[in-house]
């Protein structure tokens, strides 16, 4: 019988998507249309288990689960045996201290003696403690926003992502406890056949990843300009130069940074760069 991955991701919410997306452009086929709490993948030995989203660390450490998709902030709250195999850069996000928008705020003794509400107890209690900080805490499990406006708590300690959902109930945020992304983790003792399964997968990843930080850019540039511009854009190993019709001139094909673009597009222009395309890359494998 084969050896199937199994892998488990939120049952609902952004990071379901986003993990479903991530398993889908690795070219991972997997169809729960019907809401299954697990399918199997078609074309790749794989079990996704969609699990509430705080459980899935338990299932990991228990060996329930090879491997998950989850907010390092559940590992920050709660930590178990697991280990961090991949950080994978989406599901972005901060654990913040909010106050009301009509408060002032003068730094952490703000807190002192306050009430705070927050479903990261545990997380919130060492931030605390570590600034010196005398505060109740009022652990509660969803729906933080709304406590000061019920007259339950002063100021509140949530996920902060877009920052709309504080706006929307009269917060503001004045304090990060720590940011967060979505990582990928495993089990401590995975059997072999489970690690290769993962190392298969983690090189699927790593090329949908690379693919989506960079991007393709095409130029053309008066060939006494080249070595200014090559080594603005030195790309993978080397960028592709191909001559022009034009003569003097050559078409440069090379791999940039999306974040460096618009921090060189100058420079590229100074140097004579005309007709600058850039191009989405669909897998990037080195």
């Amino acid at each position: 019988m084969e050896k199937k991955l199994k892998i488990a991701i939120q049952k609902s919410g952004r990071l379901n998507e986003d993990s479903l997306k991530l398993i889908k452009d690795c070219g991972i086929v997997i169809d729960n249309g019907d809401d299954r709490l697990k399918v199997n993948a078609q074309n790749f030995p794989l079990e996704v288990f969609f699990l509430r989203n705080s459980d899935i660390p338990q299932y990991v450490e228990d060996g329930v689960a090879d491997i998950a998709i989850i907010g390092e902030n559940l590992l920050i709250e709660k930590p178990h045996q697991v280990q961090i195999v991949k950080r994978l850069g989406f599901s972005k996000c901060k654990v913040a201290l909010a106050i009301s928008k009509n408060e002032d705020y003068n730094g952490l003794s703000f807190f002192n003696g306050k009430k705070l509400a927050t479903s990261y107890p545990n997380t919130l209690s060492a931030f605390l403690k570590l600034h010196n900080i005398s505060a109740e805490i009022h652990e509660i499990s969803g729906s933080v926003e709304i406590a000061p406006n019920i007259g339950l708590a002063d100021a509140i300690c949530d996920i902060v992502s877009t920052g709309s959902t504080l706006f929307k109930n009269g917060l503001k945020e004045v304090e990060v406890l720590h940011r967060s992304e979505a990582v990928m983790i495993a089990g401590k003792n995975l059997a072999t056949e489970a690690q290769a399964l993962v190392d298969k997968l983690l090189f699927r990843i790593n090329a949908v990843l690379a693919a989506r930080n960079n991007k393709y850019i095409l130029l053309n540039a008066p060939n006494h300009k080249l070595k200014d511009i090559i080594a603005l854009l030195p790309g993978m190993k080397s960028p592709t130069i191909l001559p022009l019709a034009e003569e003097g001139w050559s078409s440069l094909h090379s791999v940039i940074s999306e974040t460096e673009f618009w921090d060189k597009i100058d420079a590229l222009r100074a140097n004579g760069a005309e007709g600058i395309l850039v191009v989405p890359i669909e897998k990037m494998v080195g």
